[in-house]
């Protein structure tokens, strides 16, 4: 596979045949597939074989881009606006001097009691289950534990398509199969999610709002349909990421508690700032328990003067949230709109994104590239959905969106009536 003899896709013989062919005991060939296997470099999908993955785990989309040249505006990074994010430097400076008082030393609780507590309350006001709580370092960081906590190389973890392009490459470099579920603005298609659990994957991740990259929101219809259908399959791992708290003004409808193990992850990455590294995770006790058990024995905790500065960023109320979200709502209908009137479809319920579906990904972006807008390709996000783009409306200004919309309506055409799943 390192010479490129073996293409993306191919299927690879039969451990015996290899063994024979090879003149090696059969167990040799078991333990070179199992590692090509755990290391993200194959796939096995039970008596179809194993087969060669279609990109390495480590090959990160990310490396799918567009770089924005001098006088391009770039649309694509999917950052918050940072006039929108609050003050850190008084929260830091009052944990600091907290820590003075008190520091923190081996041996101390891992989560902040004042953290914990406002954590604790956010969460029952919006329905999540009760359950203990951990700290990691964002919601990436506590999905891979999650996963790691139950599953073993080769299990199938159904994701959202289009989806996260983090989340996409972090399953495969576990080991793990992915499995897409389709999406629309109202989050997993509950069809889609009870085909792929009877097909037998060991766990779910749904993205409750600001959906990365459409928008998609999961409402009260489509949460009541999913619940049904995890109610049938109780012993899936239900992973819920609520990356948007704080920058939605869409009700949660949350899914946890009908499953048996289940993870609730929230950060505050998207309101408070990329750089504070910090979610909050909630869920049954096993499996906090064995995140918690983990994280110990590699960093140990987050910093918790980390943790108090968000405490007090919370306490102080200095983010309006409303505000925030209104202002990134008004940026996303500004250019939905502006398509509409231009016969160009387009998604954004909710969050920093607005995705459009275009019959020529590459075509589109090239276009708008030489039209002084780089957007981000839908590759980076997609499985087996159609292709479409995405536009990061965080500092988006007004009078910019028409331009952006005739450059946009220019590259891709007028779309027909379609889904975008």
């Amino acid at each position: 596979m390192g010479a490129g003899e073996l293409q993306p896709g191919q299927v690879l013989p039969p451990m015996r045949e290899l063994a024979v062919e090879l003149g090696v005991n059969a167990n040799t060939v078991a333990a070179a597939y199992r590692i090509l296997r755990e290391r993200g470099v194959i796939e096995t999908a039970g008596r179809r074989g194993s087969r060669v993955r279609a990109k390495p785990a480590t090959t990160g989309r990310e490396s799918i881009r567009v770089e924005a040249p001098e006088g391009v505006r770039d649309v694509s990074n999917g950052n918050p606006d940072p006039a929108l994010l609050p003050p850190l430097a008084p929260a830091f400076a009052a944990a600091a001097e907290q820590n003075d008082r008190e520091p923190v030393l081996y041996g101390d609780a891992p989560v902040d009691p004042e953290l914990a507590r406002l954590a604790r309350a956010g969460l029952d006001a919006e329905g999540v289950p009760d359950g203990p709580l951990a700290v990691a370092s964002g919601s990436l960081d506590v999905i891979e534990r999650v996963l790691a906590a139950h599953l073993k190389p080769g299990d199938t973890v159904a994701v959202e398509d289009p989806g996260w392009g983090s989340l996409l490459d972090l399953v495969p470099a576990l080991g793990l199969r992915t499995v897409p579920v389709g999406v629309d603005d109202e989050g997993p298609l509950a069809d889609d999610v009870r085909r792929v659990l009877e097909a037998g994957a060991r766990a779910l991740i749904v993205t409750d709002r600001a959906q990365n990259p459409t928008g998609a929101a999961v409402s009260a219809t489509r949460a009541r349909a999913l619940r049904s259908v995890l109610r049938g399959h109780p012993e899936t791992l239900l992973i819920e990421d609520d990356h948007g708290h704080g920058i939605v003004d869409l009700p949660l409808h949350p899914l946890t508690g009908i499953t048996r193990h289940w993870a609730f992850v929230r950060s505050v990455a998207k309101a408070y700032g990329p750089d504070l590294r910090l979610a909050v995770l909630t869920g049954d006790p096993v499996t906090v328990d064995r995140v918690r058990g983990r994280h110990r024995l590699g960093p140990g905790w987050v910093s918790r003067i980390t943790q108090r500065a968000v405490a007090r960023l919370w306490a102080d109320g200095v983010l309006d949230t409303s505000a925030v979200a209104a202002a990134y709502r008004a940026r996303r209908d500004l250019l939905i709109d502006a398509l509409a009137e231009r016969g160009v479809e387009a998604h954004g319920r909710s969050g920093l994104n607005v995705w459009i579906p275009v019959p020529d990904e590459t075509g589109a972006v090239a276009r708008l590239l030489h039209a002084g807008w780089a957007v981000a390709p839908g590759a980076r996000f997609r499985m087996g959905a159609p292709p479409g783009i995405r536009i990061t409306v965080a500092t988006l200004e007004e009078n910019e969106v028409g331009s952006l919309a005739n450059a946009v309506a220019a590259a891709v055409g007028p779309s027909p009536a379609r889904r975008y799943v």
